[in-house]
């Protein structure tokens, strides 16, 4: 017969208890990557009885966490749209983004390892692919990955500028920045252009839409170029946005230089053109103006305003049906405005020259006065006209930047640079 021992009861008691105790200290580890898993047990005794028990697992996730800006798997990016993630609860490892070759892209982490910033310009039509690691202030490592894809290359718009580099022009050149797509965040566009020159000259861009449709940021100083300037043009257009189907094909900068201080002096009424080189009269020239003064029709009148020397070709086909003429043969021709002004010679008006005016609107000289100008004449020289009622306007020239006023040229002015 076995007879009850208290003592020995007690005793298996503390030793099931400690037993119970270190069960439950077993369900606290943790592991070193990913989600860690937490169990806990709890026993029940009584007596010989037999135990039962119960049991519950659950994830703790790491703590850090990734965002990108924009977010990964974006598409349709710009390729200067500016790129970056950061790490919250946690510091970056090690990352690296790759192009569609595998060769990696610059970028820049910050000093306190939770952000990264792509550091160079991306090609058109790529994807991009990110991949790193980072640790959370739990000491749990995460992943980084994911990928950002730019816009298609059949986006690439060209633009240009002019006057081009090296060029050695009038002191009158507009500056003309040009674009391929009517730019749709003007502001935008405007602070990626920037004009330095040397010495200073004071002067204001102003958007532009120009007679073949283009839009253009056109930049004129308030008084003639001084003689000897020298321009740069610096227009950061690479990967910049115009509208949704157009983006800037490349950078573009000209360096060009303002030549000598040449002015055509052309008063209607004296039947006479000057010109002045430096301020001193070096030709003077009998001339024919427009006949619509004396005949009463206005698109015979030689407009007033500062006309710019745009072109010029030593034999010119001109052509007005409505008066008679179709591709007739001039020599000599400078172009001085898009509504069909040119200063050329033409023998058919030597007669008129210097003592009347019979022509449809262009300043008539003799051959050999006309050659001479023509030898003389560069790519932005002003041609100041002046004795009609009918001024220069957009209406008739492409380039009619000085026939407006500088305050009514600053007033339609936007500010550029600081992109």
């Amino acid at each position: 017969m076995t007879r009850f021992n208290p003592a020995r009861r007690k005793t298996l008691g503390a030793l099931l208890m400690v037993l119970v105790g270190l069960l439950v200290l077993a369900g606290c580890s943790s592991g070193s990557l990913g989600a860690e898993t937490v169990t806990s047990t709890v026993g029940a005794t009584s007596g010989d009885e037999s135990s039962s028990q119960a049991s519950t697992t659950r994830e703790v996730p790491p703590v850090a966490t990734v965002a990108a800006t924009p977010a990964f798997g974006t598409d349709g990016l710009s390729p200067i749209e500016p790129l970056t993630f950061s790490v919250a609860k946690g510091t970056i490892d090690d990352v690296q983004m790759t192009n569609p070759d595998g060769q990696a892209v610059q970028a820049t982490l910050s000093a306190d390892k939770t952000t990264w910033t792509v550091g160079e310009p991306l090609g058109f039509g790529k994807t991009y692919t990110v991949t790193g690691t980072a640790t959370g202030t739990d000491d749990k490592q995460i992943p980084i990955q994911g990928t950002w894809t730019t816009v298609s290359a059949d986006t690439q718009t060209r633009n240009y500028v002019t006057p081009s580099d090296n060029a050695e022009v009038g002191v009158a050149v507009p500056v003309s920045v040009s674009f391929g797509a009517e730019p749709q965040d003007r502001e935008a566009v405007a602070k990626r252009i920037s004009i330095t020159t040397t010495p200073k000259v004071e002067g204001a861009w102003a958007w532009i839409k120009h007679d073949d449709g283009r839009w253009a940021l056109d930049f004129r100083p308030k008084d003639y170029w001084p003689s000897g300037t020298k321009v740069h043009i610096d227009a950061k257009l690479y990967g910049v946005k115009l509208d949704e189907t157009a983006y800037g094909r490349a950078d573009i900068t000209s360096d060009f230089t303002i030549g000598r201080n040449q002015v055509v002096v052309a008063d209607v009424n004296s039947h006479e053109m000057i010109v002045k080189r430096d301020g001193q009269v070096v030709a003077s020239y009998p001339a024919s103006y427009g006949r619509g003064g004396d005949n009463g029709d206005p698109a015979l009148v030689t407009r007033s305003g500062v006309h710019v020397v745009m072109e010029k070709h030593p034999e010119y086909l001109m052509n007005n049906p409505r008066y008679g003429y179709t591709n007739s043969l001039q020599r000599w021709a400078v172009r001085i405005s898009n509504n069909g002004e040119f200063i050329h010679a033409n023998p058919a008006s030597a007669g008129a020259q210097g003592n009347s005016n019979v022509t449809h609107g262009c300043i008539n000289l003799s051959l050999a006065d006309g050659e001479a100008y023509f030898n003389s004449a560069v790519y932005g020289d002003p041609v100041e006209v002046s004795g009609t009622d009918i001024r220069l306007s957009s209406m008739d020239s492409d380039v009619y930047t000085w026939a407006m006023s500088w305050d009514d040229w600053k007033a339609q002015s936007v500010p550029v640079g600081a992109a």
